[in-house]
């Protein structure tokens, strides 16, 4: 049987192993918060983060690091920001798994490194062909449910992500492969900046035709900056790019798409962020995202007009304004 450790119990993380526990793996979640491990040690539970979805109680937690050292294949649950930080405590402890499988979605601000890139960076017993990230259109809600969900591992090693694939594949959760975990996680993290556009345009109220300009307008840049960056453009055509995109955009499980709703419904980002218990990744990686597309000179007007409605003030009317009435280009002008 196989011993798996799930490194964070949000939402995202519950759900996995949950899905993984059914399976007849042996789970162990580390749980940072002492309210939330105490809720679960007791209950199976967290009302928090997956409200009403009972665990089975074969899952194991843990409120310390380091007693998930032992396993050898390692799912990183934990938010982007955060990501850093707990693999340095891993590297600490040093941890030596087999596999990682990273399931987190952003671009960290100060280094513009995608999560593979960080995990490597820190832990040093683990190469790049050891990592793999899962990504997809999945939210936790609808995983946690048994709903069938499909997603991809990418890997730069083939075997690394059949591994992860035969980890987690079963009847409800068809899991692919790719080799492109570049363009894997950019897909995953940008489309959460899209997510916000589309957020605001609900916002405003302003129906079904702008929303689909945007998600389709929001892939072809999503798309150019995945290029500049080394990734395949076949990629963004699968689960991990437009797939993830659409249910991000549309889902009311989505917190990128409720910060934009509410956003465009005239509340302050401050405040809605700090009435939200889960993070909604979207909002750090625009700051990202934006120093990106000057880095790499491509152009990317949605996130452009999000990063100033967020951090500039800009109300969302004149940012749709503003990308309505730019100059008039080819449909794939810049590809």
């Amino acid at each position: 049987m196989t011993d798996i450790g799930v490194i964070g119990a949000g939402s995202w993380g519950l759900a996995l192993s949950r899905k993984l526990a059914l399976s007849g793996k042996n789970v162990t979640v580390w749980v940072f918060e002492k309210d939330e491990y105490e809720e679960l040690i007791e209950t199976g539970m967290s009302q928090d983060y997956l409200p009403g979805v009972q665990l089975p109680d074969s899952v194991q937690y843990s409120h310390s690091l380091e007693k998930l050292r032992q396993f050898d294949q390692l799912v990183m649950a934990v938010p982007s920001h955060a990501v850093r930080t707990v693999v340095q405590q891993m590297e600490s402890l040093e941890f030596s798994p087999s596999l990682i499988i990273n399931v987190a979605k952003g671009i960290e601000n100060d280094t513009l490194q995608r999560m593979s890139e960080v995990i490597n960076q820190e832990l040093s017993s683990v190469t790049v062909d050891q990592i793999v990230t899962m990504s997809g259109p999945s939210h936790a809600e609808e995983v946690s449910r048994d709903i069938p969900t499909a997603v991809v591992a990418a890997s730069t090693s083939l075997r690394s992500a059949e591994k992860a694939q035969a980890t987690f594949n079963n009847e409800t959760f068809r899991v692919y492969t790719n080799n492109d975990i570049i363009g894997a996680e950019l897909g995953g993290s940008v489309k959460n900046v899209i997510a916000i556009a589309a957020g605001i345009l609900d916002g405003l109220e302003f129906g079904d035709n702008p929303k689909a300009a945007l998600m389709t307008r929001g892939i072809a840049e999503i798309t150019r900056l995945g290029l500049a960056a080394g990734a395949k453009e076949e990629t963004f055509s699968g689960l991990s790019g437009i797939g993830d995109l659409i249910v991000t955009c549309l889902s009311q499980h989505s917190r990128n798409r409720y910060v934009g709703e509410q956003i465009g419904k005239g509340r302050k980002l401050d405040e809605i962020i700090g009435a939200m218990k889960m993070v909604a990744e979207g909002v750090k990686t625009t700051e990202s995202v934006q120093e990106m597309a000057g880095k790499f000179s491509v152009d990317m007007p949605i996130t452009a007009q999000v990063y100033e409605v967020l951090f500039h003030d800009k109300p969302p009317e004149a940012a749709v304004t503003d990308l309505m009435t730019r100059e008039p280009v080819h449909e794939r002008h810049s590809m």
